[in-house]
């Protein structure tokens, strides 16, 4: 079975796709200065774009993990996520507290989804 790297680089890809499973990388924000919210706005659109790229989208998506520097910001994370996912298809997810790789990065996510 054939294995397709999207936005490949030397330590990781943006998207793999394998048979008709779609894999993202944890995905963070461009611009790290904007709120939770903001931030999570952009995750959002760059899922958009890896799955179109992959063939599928976000009715698709199977699992969700999102990580947030702080838990407290859940509800601001909720609402651009509720305004987003797709209805009716909503994903199984986990949402945990954790460090980020860069401290002014404050929403990390990471989606598997069917073709």
């Amino acid at each position: 079975m054939s294995v397709k790297r999207i936005n490949a680089g030397p330590r990781m890809s943006s998207a793999v796709v394998h048979g008709d499973t779609v894999y993202l990388a944890g995905l963070t924000a461009d611009d790290a200065k904007a709120d939770v919210k903001g931030q999570t706005a952009q995750i959002l659109a760059k899922i958009d774009k890896f799955l179109a790229e992959a063939g599928t989208d976000k009715s698709k998506i199977l699992s969700a993990n999102i990580w947030l520097t702080d838990i407290g910001t859940w509800g601001q994370m909720n609402e651009v996520w509720d305004k987003w996912v797709a209805p009716g298809n909503s994903p199984a997810r986990a949402t945990v507290e954790a460090k980020l790789a860069n401290p002014a990065l404050k929403v990390e996510i990471m989606v598997q989804a069917a073709k």
